[in-house]
């Protein structure tokens, strides 16, 4: 089930390296899985956080498409709004290489936006950055780039790659200057809980460094103390999942 908008605001409060630090308390998934490479890259860091479902789409734009394989802005537009709000388009660039043509621009940013979509996530490109960011319209993709050159739908509504990870129809995304990465769907109702308690035992840590009374000997008890607490928060939310 889709989270409430309260659970989506508590998300969107906290930073993208706090919730992935949050969501290895629950072991579900390998430490090193789960958020997209560095060539995914946030271009409107000014944005701040975003936070949506994942709308899937392939997109070619080398060649113009088979006149029997076009598929109509219509169909792909129902699909998206089968997807919960607030949306995330997830574009997987079919050309090798990748970002010869932009799906993204100022009308299609605006097109989806009346949508439901906050932003995108490509390996592709976008342009007219500076009447995205107006819109406001996240983006994070591989390159700026210049044309639409032939820019085609080639399949939706299916797993695409981007970044190195499979993303499904439906995935909740967290993202912002850092990156983007994959919320799992089993824990999301408790990640912002958990990213809340582990930042507070990480800020006492902080706040001693910080103090006049700061020492090494200091440094090294409240640090196995931090250990011992973060071990804490590993045995509560690995109830949840």
């Amino acid at each position: 089930m889709p989270l409430t908008s309260e659970q989506l605001d508590a998300l969107r409060r906290i930073n993208t390296p706090t919730i992935s630090n949050a969501i290895e308390l629950f072991n579900v998934r390998p430490r090193n899985q789960g958020f997209l490479s560095p060539e995914i890259r946030c271009l409107f860091p000014e944005l701040g956080v975003m936070v949506g479902y994942a709308v899937t789409v392939q997109i070619a734009a080398d060649q113009p498409a088979p006149p029997n394989r076009q598929i109509g802005r219509g169909d792909y537009w129902k699909f998206v709004l089968s997807v919960p709000a607030p949306r995330v388009v997830v574009v997987q660039d079919l050309d090798n290489p990748p970002a010869v043509g932009s799906f993204w621009g100022e009308v299609n940013a605006n097109a989806h936006k009346a949508l439901g979509c906050i932003g995108t996530v490509t390996n592709g490109s976008v342009r007219d950055l500076d009447e995205m960011r107006a819109v406001p319209f996240f983006a994070f993709a591989a390159t700026p780039s210049v044309s639409h050159a032939y820019v085609h739908i080639e399949n939706f509504g299916i797993p695409v790659k981007v970044g190195g990870v499979v993303i499904q129809p439906g995935d909740l995304l967290h993202a912002d200057q850092h990156g983007v990465l994959v919320i799992p769907s089993d824990i999301a109702a408790h990640v912002a809980q958990a990213a809340q308690e582990l930042d507070a035992a990480e800020r006492r840590f902080i706040n001693y460094c910080k103090s006049s009374d700061c020492t090494l000997e200091g440094m090294i008890e409240r640090n196995a103390q931090l250990r011992d607490e973060l071990a804490a928060l590993q045995r509560k939310f690995a109830l949840h999942s």
